[in-house]
Formats: C-alpha cells, structure tokens, sequence
C-alpha cells in the first residue's frame, strides 16, 4: 500500500513540474520579442522621426527598423514608404503616423491626420490590421489596396477601397465597406456614414501604383520569400548567380574596394533586440537581418532563405537585428570571456555568419525563437541549433571554442571600431580599426552582442536633428481603437537604468513594462477604446455634387481660411452652386460637412490635389456592371494563375523528393532546379501576357460603353390620343 502511494506521489510530482515547465515555456514564447519590423525603406522630403521613447524629433533615415511606439511625420513635400512583411504603408505629405503595436499577429496604427495608403497582398487567418483615426477603428478583413485620409480637424475619415473589403468601429456603429467604394464618415460621439463611387486616381494613387506593380514584377520573388522586408530592392543593385553549393546567391553591384558586409552602416539600439545594424546601401535591408553571407571567388555574396514551397512545413523569416559574429583579441575586440559589461572604451569587432552557421541572440528569448530565427534564414541543423542554445543562453557561457566560422578567415571579413564610435550611431566606415590577419584568425569569438548599455544618442540613430514635426495638437491627440493596444514603451531613461542593472543586456518586454506605473502608462495614452458596436448599413449616394469627397493630404496651415461650418441645411459661402437645379439631389444628411467643407483643406494643398470626378448621374448602372465583370475577369485569371503556381510547386516537390531518393548527385540537382526556373520564368511571362490581354480587352469595353453612356436619352413620341394639326 505504501508503495502504491508513493508511486502515485511521485508521479503526481513530475506532472507538476512538467505542467510548471510547459507553463514556463508557454510565458517564454508570449515573451519573445516580435518577428518582424517594419523597414522604412524610401524617404523623401522632409520626413521626421520620433524613437519610441524619447521626445526628439530627428530626420528620418532609410533602412531603419521601426517597431512599437515609433512615430512619423512627412512635412509639406514629404513622402514615406514602409514595408512590415507582405504589407507596404505608404505616407503621403502632412500625414502623422505611429505604430501602436506591431508583433506577428497584429499591426495596430495610429493615424492622427493625413493620408495613409495601405497594400495588403496576403493576410493569415490569425493576423489582423487595424487602422486608428480620431473618430473610427479600421479593421481590414482581406487583401487588397486602401487609402485612408484623416482631415486636420481630425473629426472625418475618408476610406478608400480599391480591392478588398473592411470594417469601420466607431460610436457604437459598425459599418462594412466593400471594394470599389468610398466612405464618409464624420463625427465622433455618433458616427455619420455615406458611401459612394471611388473618384479617379491622384497623383499619390498613382505613384503608390507604380511600386506596387515594381514589386509584384521583381525577379527576386523567384528566389527569396516575399515575406523577406526589402527583397524589393535587390534587382536594381545586384543580380543572381547559382552555385553549387549554396543555390542561389545574389551578388550586390558594389565599386568600393573594401566593401564588406556590415561595414557601411551604423549600430542603433532599438528595444527589445538591443544593438541593431542599420546600413546605409539603399537595398541595404533584406541581406543585413536575414539568410547568411558567404565569399565566393573573392566576391560577398547573399545567400536568402528560400521562398515558400507546397506541402512543406513553413515558417516566416524571422527579422534579425544583425546576423553577425563578434570577436576579441588583445588589440582589438570585446572582452568575449567576459559576461559582465563592456566599456566604451574598448574597441568592436565583428564578422558576418556564414550559411549553416548558428545565431544567438543577445536578448531573452526562448527555445523556439532560436530555432525559428535560425532554421528560417539558412540551412541548420536543429540539433546544432538546441546545442547552441543550451551553452550560451542556458549555461551563460558567451565564448564558443571548437567552431570553424567559414568568414572569420576571409580577408577583409572582419570589421572593427572604437567601443565611443559604436555606442553613438557614426558611421562605422568613417572610424575603422585595423585588425591583423593572423590575429583574426586565431582570435575568440562571442556569439552575444557586446554588453554596453546604450547612450541616448545610440536610440535617437544617425538623423539630424529637426524643426519640422507635427504639432502639438495633432502629435497629443487621441485615437479611436477597437483592439486595446499594448501600454507604450517606458522613457529612455527607465529603460538605461533597467540595461544598466542588467550589466549592458536588453531587458525583456515583461520587464520593459513593469518599468511604468499603471495609471503613468493609462494617462498618456492616446487611445479611446470603441464602445461595443451595432451594425448598421451605410447610407448608399449617388449625388453628382457628392461625387469629389476625397481628401488628399490634409495640411495644417497658419494661412489656410478656417472652415466656418454652416447651418443645419444651408451652403456655406464657399460652397460651390449646383448649376443644374434640375437635377436636384434628394435629402442629404445635415448631420456632416457638406462636400465644400470636407474639400476646402484638400483644395489649399496644390501638389496633392485630387482633380474632380466627373460620373453622369444616369449612369452608374452601366459603370457598376461593367466594373462587377471586370473584377470577376480578375478573380477568375488569378484563381486560374494561382492553380498553375501551385502545380509547378507540387511538381518541384515531388522532383526533389525523387532527386533525394535516388542520388545526391548535385550536378543533377543544378540541372533540375535550373528547368524549374526556366519553368517559373515562363509561366511568369505568360501571366504577365495574360494580364495585358485582358487589360485590352477590358479597354476595348469600356471605349464600347463610352458612346452608350454618353448618348443623349431618346426624344419622346407625340401621344396617339393628342389632335393633330
């Protein structure tokens, strides 16, 4: 008897301690910092930045990662492309943007004026995209192209949907918008929704369109997964090569004779990954935070992690800070046995991971962040990866013995700087080290960062310092959100004092939020969370003076005339009179501006004026069928294309499986994944062919439909029973 309960004792025991392990492991992962980041990858004009953080303003720089509690703000001329996975953010002029959460789940913006154009080309079924403005949440529920304009007073939203479909949240009302429709909506206590017919494009619509369509044809797609941020970029700057013995690699077109990676650029702290290189090359992004380097012939190449293939077990790219190696030596170099902090004083040095080779991070992560970072930016063994884990993260020894690092020897491989040069955001090329050759060679390597907590200066980065950003009332004001955001990030200050205390190592993000008092975090918050909603159905118009609501940037300007709203049911003086009385519309809404008002800031801004859309009021039938069966031409041809992408993909797959069961002979392998690109670039140029013919064809109906709508209507016959003369 006694042995029985000691039996069910001990095993009482051990399901204690395993539920307490898989609970910790559970708390772990929800801890890990996120997967991705959003690249600002283009900048023009005068664009300024604000770290999560800090209160200063500085110009913004390219390739620098944002992430939670980063804010933007493009001035007069200013233009802003961000890429965050499969989803590009594009910022128009006089537009303040913000991110109020971005993990791998949900992408959360605050949107306090402006106009925000948003591409979304895939969305899993377990991630979401919500749009904050002053008066709505937008939640977008499928893939597509939209714009989103906040006006100045910050009191009406305009969405625009060329392809796919979203819900508004707002004064306890909820509204669906569908494709090709333009919504309205003012107010904020009550929302007042109108949708009518999208206006033509502008000239921000077009320029958004031009690198849409330069994304969705670069040859890069074939070779990197597009969820790689920045892969974009790497057409223009380089070009790609075979290899026997890594596959594709992409070679960048560089003239500099010591060019090597990760040496023309900066290192930045960005929170929760710690020190982050941010290059300056503008393809400088993609090749810096994913796959893995390699010399070939005396030349740097990129190897990627690949895209995506059918019937195998898929993981996104996991972003990197830097996937690099550090190494020391008496003359230059960390201290790598060190575990506690190094000073600034002592110099830096490091060389980039080569493929198949292992990165740590430097910051608190779990068990499945490691091998997730690793096995989707090169081919690694998960064994080697947990053997990793369990002796620099598990054991806390930071110095790796017994490994051979393929660029250590490279000549030319390793970089170096002062520790003064690496903590203050300088450009590494400006300040190098020289490092003896033999020395590298035989030097110790550290698989973490170096433990230096960072200055101020090493968070603000390497942009000036600026006089343009938003004002006060538009960078205080407050959002509506459907989704509770998380609390935002703690001050610089509580945050160095907390990395200081962990002797110069990235605290995490449970620990980054208790640095905050609850109601500190509540208080400054610019977030209203949207009362529980009905659904209601939008008022539906097709009002010829209704038809040029769309607002394009929206500007603040000391010398714009104020908008002076009008009387319930009356025009205001700067209305625009209805020459057609006639054609009267019927009832409007009195409850919202008119359209002279919502119009009048868009009016002052003349480079991004919107020309009026002109639709005849007798027409709209003939618009809206001819639109319904181009879209069902479109669906119909990319279901057809998708149906063909996914057969060569099983058709790869199963050559592969083949090829593995029967030889390893490579040069076979070489032959059969060159006939598999010929194959991709073929049926690529067959749907680009097809996607001309039926742009033709669908030119050719509407130049058919243009007389029928233009045609005046036919006069009518004399009555039978009326005398005739």
């Amino acid at each position: 008897m006694k042995t029985r309960k000691v039996y069910w004792l001990v095993c009482i025991a051990v399901l204690l301690c395993f539920g307490l392990s898989t609970a910790n492991s559970a708390l772990a992962d929800d801890d890990d910092p996120p997967g991705r980041v959003a690249r600002l990858s283009l900048a023009t004009g005068q664009v300024s930045f604000n770290p999560a953080g800090t209160d200063d303003w500085v110009d913004a720089v390219i390739n620098r990662p944002l992430t939670t509690g980063d804010k933007l703000w493009t001035d007069r001329d200013g233009r802003v492309e961000l890429h965050t996975g499969s989803t590009a953010f594009r910022l128009s002029s006089m537009t303040g943007f913000s991110f109020l959460n971005l993990t791998d789940r949900m992408m959360q913006v605050r949107l306090t004026e402006g106009t925000l154009s948003i591409r979304v080309r895939r969305l899993d079924d377990d991630e979401s995209i919500e749009i904050d403005t002053p008066n709505l949440a937008f939640s977008i529920l499928r893939p597509g192209r939209y714009r989103v304009n906040v006006n100045e007073a910050g009191d009406t939203t305009i969405l625009n949907i060329r392809d796919g479909e979203g819900e508004v949240t707002g004064g306890g009302s909820a509204y669906t918008v569908h494709a090709g429709e333009q919504a309205i909506l003012t107010g904020s206590d009550s929302l007042n929704a109108d949708i009518e017919a999208l206006a033509d494009n502008d000239d921000f619509d077009n320029w958004c369109n031009q690198r849409d369509l330069r994304e969705e044809h670069a040859a890069s797609r074939r070779y990197v997964s597009d969820d790689v941020i920045g892969y974009e970029d790497l057409d223009d700057y380089g070009g790609w090569r075979p290899d026997p013995q890594y596959g594709n690699v992409w070679f960048p077109h560089v003239t500099v004779v010591d060019w090597a990676p990760y040496r023309y650029g900066h290192w930045a702290w960005i929170s929760p990954w710690g020190w982050t290189w941010v290059d300056n090359a503008p393809w400088g992004f993609a090749p810096f935070h994913y796959g893995r380097w390699v010399s070939v012939r005396g030349a740097w190449g990129w190897v990627p992690c690949p895209p995506p293939v059918v019937a195998i077990g898929y993981v996104r790219p996991v972003y990197a800070p830097a996937l690099v190696a550090w190494v020391g030596g008496p003359h230059f170099g960390v201290a790598v046995g060190v575990g506690g902090a190094v000073g600034m004083g002592v110099n830096v040095g490091w060389f980039p991971l080569g493929p198949r080779e292992v990165y740590v991070p430097s910051y608190p992560v779990s068990r499945t962040y490691v091998n997730n970072v690793n096995i989707s930016n090169t081919t690694v063994n998960q064994t080697v990866v947990n053997n990793y884990y369990n002796t620099t993260i598990v054991n806390k020894n930071v110095v790796v013995n017994n490994v051979r690092y393929v660029n250590q020897g490279v000549p030319g491989g390793v970089t170096a700087t002062s520790g003064q040069n690496f903590t203050s955001a300088r450009a590494v090329n400006n300040n190098l080290v020289r490092v003896d050759a033999r020395e590298v060679a035989s030097a110790p390597v550290a698989v973490a960062a170096p433990a230096i907590a960072p200055p101020k200066q090493a968070v603000i980065g390497s942009g000036a310092p600026t006089n343009y950003h938003p004002p006060a009332a538009v960078m205080n004001r407050a959002v509506v959100a459907k989704t509770a955001p998380p609390p935002p990030p703690p001050t610089f200050a509580k945050q160095q004092a907390a990395i200081q205390a962990n002797q110069g190592r990235p605290i995490s993000i449970a620990q980054a939020h208790q640095l905050e008092p609850q109601q500190t975090r509540a208080a400054v918050s610019p977030v209203r969370i949207a009362p529980a909603a009905t659904p209601v159905a939008p008022r539906a118009n097709n009002v010829q003076g209704n038809v040029n609501r769309n607002v394009q940037s929206v500007q603040p300007n000391a010398n714009r005339p104020v908008n002076t709203p009008a009387p319930n049911g009356s025009v205001p003086q700067n209305a625009p009179q209805n020459a057609n009385h006639n054609n009267e519309p019927g009832p409007l809404n009195t409850n919202r501006p008119t359209n002279a008002q919502v119009n009048n800031n868009a009016n002052n801004n003349v480079n991004n004026s919107r020309p009026p859309s002109v639709r005849p009021n007798g027409n709209s039938n003939v618009d809206a069928q001819l639109e319904q069966k181009h879209q069902q031409q479109i669906q119909q041809l990319q279901q057809k294309q998708d149906q063909e992408r996914q057969k060569l993909d099983e058709q790869r797959f199963k050559q592969q499986q083949q090829l593995q069961k029967e030889t390893a002979d490579e040069e076979k392998q070489k032959q059969a994944q060159e006939k598999q690109q010929q194959q991709l670039q073929q049926l690529e140029q067959k749907h680009e062919q097809q996607q001309q013919q039926l742009k033709q064809k669908q030119e050719t109906e509407h130049a058919k439909a243009e007389p029928q709508k233009q045609a005046p209507p036919p006069k009518s016959k004399p009555s039978e029973d009326k005398p005739h003369h």
